[in-house]
Formats: structure tokens, C-alpha cells, sequence
């Protein structure tokens, strides 16, 4: 029987037991799995602005629970934004398998859900890759582009300077080429692929894409939040394509409901993987990110299987 991963070593654990490649297609499995159920997310907000995060989810063997919590007050110091542990257990026995640490199963499921959207809608897969916001986010989708696209080149714009310095030396101490860049708008030109992850407390996209881009917005996930300027959006809406990770955008994409887009019926990730979509070179995709307990379902699966292994 797996055992759990003990809280020393729930960081590295979570993480060896999450490779990004497997990772983007246990979500796309997940997707075509009619078993999986996973009901509302509680959210209850905290004194001083934070948030509760309590999102269960289940299939026919695997159950678990991430509790999570998010501090904004944390942003600037030595404190994690996002902190919490995903509770993992076996449906047929109610045993706990797993206790896996909550930011990393987040970090890395998110960037495996933009990694999957990428490998089925970007029209050009190539680099370079334009990361804005060069936080825990922004390092998870830079090693997650780089392991399942095959991405080599990478331009980082951060408010911080030396958080973006610290990143792009994280990619070039693995070989990849990274440069910061302080104007990402003017960097959208030179990148077909970008992804947005930073704290969502103001826009910053405006320029107008490339028509082979792929835009991976996933800092903002509630009404209130945004990153992207309605002009950007809308540019999407009337020139190209916008998906949305699930339903549950329609009242959650802040980028797209401040634009004044009607997000009610907008295709989703589940429409992409189970029907197929044909990617257009000169057809831009925004894909819009806000988060699902059936991501982290999807974690708990692949590290139940890896668990199993050692």
C-alpha cells in the first residue's frame, strides 16, 4: 500500500510525483472520465482580505480534498501566497494514501492545464515564450512549457526586476535561453506563446497579439481580478478564438466579464480534448484560466499511480 508523503518531504514528493508531460494528460484523461464528480468549491473569505479554498473531488477510486488558503497581504515577503495540503484517499477502503503539499499540486496542475491547452490550440507552437509575472506561477509554466512543448526560448516581464532576474537564471541553469524584458507589450510580437500569472491587481497586456498567438491567462480568477486590458479581450472575441478552462468561468474570468464579454457558452477544455478542434495559423487563441477542484483530482490520480511505484 502506498504510504503517505510525509510533511519533511511533501514539497519534493509532490513534485517528483507530478512530471508535467504526465501531468497534461492525466487532466485531459480526467476529462473523458464521466465518473468524476466534483461538486462547487467552497470559498470563505478571511479577515484581511484572504480566502479559504475547500474543493473536493472523486472518481471511482480515488477521493480527495485540497484545502487551501490565499493571502494577498503575503505578496512581497518570505511568506507563500498560497499555502494548504491536498488530502488524498482510497474510495473503496476510505484509507488516506497521500497527503501532498497544496501550492505545489496548484502551481503545477495549473500549468499543466495551460500546457495541455497549448499542446491542442496554439497555432504555433514554437517560441519564444513571453511569461509575465515571474512568481511561483511563472516558474511552474516555464518549466512546464519547456518539458511538454519543447520550449527552448523565453522572454520574463515582472514589476519585480529581480524576481524576473532570478527566473531567467532558473531557465538558463537548465539550458534554456531567457531574457528579461521590461515591456511586455512590445514583446508580444516576437513571442507566439505567452502566459499571464501575475497577481491580477492590474492589466498588463494592451498591444494587440500576434495572429498566430496563444495567450494563457491564468493570474486572474475572480470577477474582481484582471490582467488583461478589455481592448485585449475583445480583440479575441472579434478576431479569434477565446476557450475557457470550464463552465465555471462565467461568473470567475474577470479578465473576459470586465471586458463585457459573454462568457456563458464559451467552449471549454472538455469541448477541446473530447471533440477535437483543428488549430489555425492565423486564428489567435486566448485560453482563460480560473481554476477546478478536477485539476488537482487529476494530481491526486497521477501521484496515487506514482506512490504505487516506490
Amino acid at each position: 500500500m502506498a504510504q503517505p508523503f510525509f510533511q519533511s518531504t511533501m514539497h519534493s514528493n509532490t513534485e517528483l510525483a507530478l512530471p508535467y508531460p504526465a501531468l497534461a494528460a492525466e487532466i485531459a484523461a480526467l476529462l473523458a472520465d464521466t465518473s468524476v464528480h466534483v461538486p462547487p468549491r467552497i470559498v470563505a473569505p478571511l479577515h484581511g482580505g484572504g480566502s479559504l479554498f475547500v474543493m473536493p473531488g472523486s472518481d471511482t477510486q480515488v477521493a480527495m480534498t485540497k484545502v487551501i488558503s490565499f493571502t494577498p497581504g503575503n505578496v512581497g515577503t518570505a511568506r507563500p501566497t498560497i499555502q494548504g495540503d491536498v488530502l488524498v484517499l482510497d474510495v473503496a477502503t476510505g484509507e488516506r494514501r497521500l497527503l501532498l503539499d497544496g501550492p505545489t499540486v496548484t502551481a503545477r496542475r495549473t500549468a499543466a492545464v495551460s500546457l495541455l491547452a497549448a499542446q491542442r490550440l496554439a497555432p504555433n507552437p514554437d517560441g519564444p515564450v513571453l511569461i509575465v509575472g515571474a512568481g511561483v506561477q511563472g516558474k511552474a509554466h516555464l518549466d512546464a512549457f519547456a518539458a511538454g512543448l519543447g520550449s527552448r526560448r523565453f522572454r520574463i516581464a515582472s514589476r519585480s526586476a529581480s524576481s524576473a532576474e532570478q527566473l531567467a537564471a532558473h531557465a538558463r541553469l537548465h539550458g534554456l535561453e531567457a531574457e528579461v524584458v521590461t515591456d511586455p507589450d512590445a514583446a508580444l510580437q516576437d513571442c507566439p506563446l505567452v502566459v499571464t500569472c501575475t497577481p491580477a491587481s492590474q492589466t498588463v497586456l494592451h498591444a494587440t497579439p500576434r495572429a498566430d498567438a496563444f495567450v494563457a491567462a491564468v493570474g486572474a480568477f475572480t470577477p474582481a481580478m484582471v490582467e488583461l486590458s478589455p481592448e485585449f479581450c475583445r480583440h479575441f472575441a472579434e478576431q479569434g478564438r477565446i476557450v475557457v478552462d470550464t463552465p465555471e468561468a462565467e461568473h470567475e474570468a474577470g479578465d473576459l466579464l470586465q471586458a463585457g464579454l459573454e462568457v456563458v457558452g464559451m467552449p471549454t477544455l472538455t469541448d477541446v480534448v473530447l471533440q477535437g478542434t483543428a488549430t489555425q495559423k492565423d486564428l489567435p487563441v486566448l485560453f482563460k484560466s480560473c481554476g477546478w477542484a478536477g485539476w488537482d483530482l487529476a494530481a491526486a490520480r497521477l501521484a496515487m499511480r506514482v506512490a504505487a511505484t516506490v
